[in-house]
């Protein structure tokens, strides 16, 4: 019933990503960064030292780095450790118990913990918009754009890039910024995102699109 043990994988190269249907680009002045679930209990079942969790984290880094460089607002999402039946609800029956009450589960990895000035959200259920504030904060910042990094893809980041397609919110989902239980969930979650109701890019696209030069090569580092 818990997560699964993850072996590694590649990530997704630029040329393996569907096709997105929208033209969107991401535009700092309307962009919130969200960084989804980054937290030792869900990366502790990825293969250490390896892709794609190490990827995954140099990206988030890269990304966030430039985010808050660019004056965008960076958000993390984390779930409690130790909820009851109630407050887990549905999630009980398909996960368990969750998050145990341990501050090392509980924490978001070094690697890409919050700094001053970011935003830490409580969160509850697949999509990040329920139960939290992350709708309020898109509207008293005047931001309309999500870009979506974390685990994992076929869950969380893609409900809550659905869940923003319906409040009429573009979303980002970067592929090589993103990680799931296995390649096959990873890029099925990325073809249904640009496919259904939100748009792909890389880590590379969206630090061009905020302003970093030479952003094939940072990724790179």
């Amino acid at each position: 019933m818990g997560l699964p043990r993850i072996p590694s994988y590649p990530m997704p190269a630029a040329d393996e990503l569907p096709a997105n249907r929208v033209p969107w680009t991401v535009d700092p002045a309307r962009a919130v960064l969200l960084v989804h679930d980054l937290q030792n209990h869900f990366l502790d079942a990825f293969a250490a030292e390896a892709a794609p969790l190490t990827e995954l984290l140099g990206n988030v880094d890269r990304l966030a780095k430039a985010a808050r460089a660019a004056g965008i607002p960076v958000v993390y999402s984390a779930q409690p450790g130790g909820q009851s039946p109630a407050e887990r609800g549905l999630q009980q029956d398909f996960w368990g118990p969750g998050i145990p009450d341990d501050p090392r589960a509980t924490a978001i990895a070094d690697a890409v913990a919050p700094e001053a000035g970011d935003t830490l959200l409580t969160k509850w259920k697949y999509s990040a918009f329920v139960r939290t504030e992350l709708a309020r904060l898109l509207a008293e910042q005047g931001r309309d754009q999500l870009v979506i990094t974390g685990v994992y893809a076929h869950i969380g980041v893609q409900a809550t890039a659905c869940d923003a397609w319906m409040r009429d919110v573009p979303a980002f989902v970067v592929a090589d910024a993103v990680a799931d239980f296995g390649p096959q969930e990873h890029r099925a979650a990325l073809a249904w995102v640009a496919g259904r109701c939100g748009a792909v890019a890389t880590t590379a696209q969206v630090l061009e699109a905020l302003g970093v030069t030479n952003a094939a090569a940072e990724v790179g580092k």
